[in-house]
């Protein structure tokens, strides 16, 4: 089955992009997935083809309309609606690699690309639009916020990586951060890599690896290790022991 993502957007030619390039790139000319541009400029009914106006109640900026909006959403739906539809915004809720497996694991995706101040919020009211945000900052549009998530899922769409482990071993998998990775040389500018990578002792290596996930994770991002159930007394069996081969 063909991953098959469809973007709503005021600029088709951003895709695909970064995507048509590397593992991603490589994947489309061989059929593993496939990617469908909407130009939303084209459901406009006037002779301006316009797609905003100024925001109620006044303020800076334009608004997306929920009337053209809407009616670029209705052909897609119709056309997909097996589809979830998704619509790239800082107020949606944060994306997760959990959610990116279940994305990735399915038919495709459609995603809206807002632009300007945001879209009229009576088009997510009357449409079954998800709404995802990919961090607390604002970009310029949902262009390169869609770039991130389809990028994020077509890595894990069946024979895009290599390994079949690679997606399995990586930030946020487990809900920790991944370990640190190391290769040759084995010396550099006096740094080595640690003894236990090169102990060939893949039960000391699990142990190794595990603990500095889990150390990482509560040292960087105390969110996820709150999350991930952390907060633990003591550390983890044989990790007091692999952490003097650093």
């Amino acid at each position: 089955m063909t991953f098959a993502a469809t973007v709503l957007t005021l600029y088709p030619e951003m895709f695909p992009g970064p995507l048509g390039h590397s593992l991603a790139g490589r994947a489309l000319g061989e059929g593993l997935w496939s990617l469908e541009t909407v130009q939303i400029r084209d459901f406009a009914t006037d002779k301006h083809r316009s797609v905003d106006d100024t925001p109620a109640g006044g303020g800076a900026g334009m608004v997306m309309r929920a009337d053209v909006l809407s009616r670029a959403v209705d052909d897609v739906l119709a056309r997909r609606p097996e589809v979830p539809l998704l619509a790239m915004t800082p107020r949606g809720v944060p994306l997760s690699q959990a959610r990116v497996r279940s994305l990735a694991a399915g038919p495709g995706v459609s995603i809206l690309c807002g632009r300007f101040e945001g879209v009229d919020e009576r088009l997510f009211e009357a449409r079954p639009i998800e709404q995802v945000s990919i961090g607390d900052y604002v970009l310029s549009g949902g262009e390169m916020a869609a770039l991130t998530l389809l990028d994020a899922c077509i890595r894990l769409v069946p024979g895009v990586m290599g390994a079949a482990s690679s997606g399995t071993e990586e930030s946020f998998e487990s809900g920790l951060l991944e370990y640190p990775q190391y290769t040759r040389p084995n010396d550099w500018e006096g740094r080595t890599i640690p003894e236990v990578l090169r102990s060939g002792d893949h039960a000391r290596i699990g142990a190794w690896r595990q603990s500095r996930a889990e150390t990482d994770t509560r040292l960087r991002r105390p969110d996820l290790w709150e999350r991930h159930g952390g907060a633990r007394v003591g550390e983890p069996s044989g990790a007091r022991r692999e952490n003097k081969d650093e």
